[in-house]
């Protein structure tokens, strides 16, 4: 959990570095926030209570798109790369397979031009 407060703290920072383990962390509280929402939107969506749910859960995306894009560049940042490498996730059918290969690569050691590393801070 402090992963993802960590994240949440640097609410629309997009520079610097971060390691896998803090986009990972935070990437798997997301899901435990949005399925179980979505979820119950889906199993009540006759009832007025899906349409309480599902609104729940938009508001979580959009409050938590800032911190889920500045985790992302700071990870691409770790890896070596421009934050503008997140754009290649709209190539259609290669672009997210791309971007997953570089989320799970091991960030530079030592400092790079986007600060030092996060592993040894």
């Amino acid at each position: 959990m402090n992963w993802y407060l960590m994240v949440l703290k640097k609410y629309a920072q997009f520079s610097g570095r971060s390691r896998r383990k803090e986009y990972w962390m935070f990437a798997l509280f997301n899901c435990l926030f949005c399925l179980p929402l979505y979820i119950l939107a889906l199993v009540f969506r006759e009832d007025a209570i899906g349409s309480i749910f599902l609104g729940l859960y938009f508001i979580y995306v959009l409050a938590i798109l800032l911190p889920s894009l500045g985790v992302a560049v700071r990870r691409l940042h770790d890896t070596g790369r421009s934050g503008w490498w997140f754009l290649i996730a709209f190539v259609p059918l290669v672009g997210g397979v791309i971007l997953l290969v570089f989320m799970c690569l091991d960030g530079e050691p030592g400092a790079n031009q986007y600060g030092p590393n996060p592993k040894l801070a």
